[in-house]
């Protein structure tokens, strides 16, 4: 009569060894971990906000300085050798990229020696390349400050963890020490994804305007050209 009493008992024993052996998930939101970040976290937060938007303007606006009409040039010669050059600022002011501002002020210029019209142009050139890189330096200095500030909130992390231990006395625990650890690691972590992500935006864009300046030298290098070249 014990047998089925001791089989039911070994069951139970059996799924409760069974559920207790299942480790416990812990799942953590981004709002979690930047709550347990602390107030670095929170700065960390801005950075990439900042990081975010300074990089997506930049990229449109350099993109559309970028943008080149084949015929824009051709246009300018026709109209510079046909003596139209009313003609000419016109299609400048209405085309609105750094390439045609800089040629407008080049045919305000023209009667002047060639000198003094090439030194104009490049002025230009240099404002308008200038207006691109606006904000670019703030990216380079968030890659900079970004882990640095991570850093800085592991070494607030460790302090607040030895301390806990230097007031427990004899009474440490895991727990105790678990909160000063874990703001550490969270704001090395945070700092190192924002600081990675502004040093690549970073680079995009300087390598994007890099391209703009080339384009805006060899435009002028080819309105020179026209400025020498023998009325028709």
């Amino acid at each position: 009569m014990y047998n089925p009493i001791l089989l039911q008992l070994q069951t139970v024993a059996n799924e409760l060894g069974t559920t207790a052996a299942k480790p416990t998930e812990i799942s953590l939101s981004v709002i979690d971990l930047a709550i347990k970040g602390g107030w670095i976290m929170a700065v960390l937060a801005v950075f990439s906000i900042i990081t975010v938007y300074i990089f997506v303007e930049r990229y449109l606006t350099i993109s559309k300085a970028s943008a080149s009409d084949k015929n824009f040039m051709n246009n300018i010669r026709e109209f510079i050798h046909a003596g139209r050059l009313d003609s000419a600022v016109s299609l400048c002011k209405s085309t609105d990229t750094p390439n045609a501002r800089m040629i407008e002020k080049g045919l305000s210029r023209i009667g002047k020696p060639l000198g003094d019209i090439s030194a104009a142009i490049e002025n230009v050139g240099k404002l308008e390349v200038s207006k691109l890189e606006k904000g670019v330096a703030g990216l380079a200095t968030i890659a900079g400050a970004a882990p640095m500030l991570g850093f800085l909130g592991t070494v607030l992390g460790m302090i607040r963890a030895f301390y806990d231990m230097s007031m427990a006395g004899n009474n440490i625990d895991i727990a105790m020490l678990s909160s000063g650890i874990y703001q550490a690691m969270i704001t090395t972590v945070g700092g190192l994804i924002v600081g990675i992500l502004a040093y690549i935006f970073y680079n995009i864009l300087v390598s994007r305007i890099e391209k703009v300046v080339y384009l805006l030298e060899a435009k002028a290098t080819e309105f020179m050209d026209v400025l020498h070249e023998p009325a028709r």
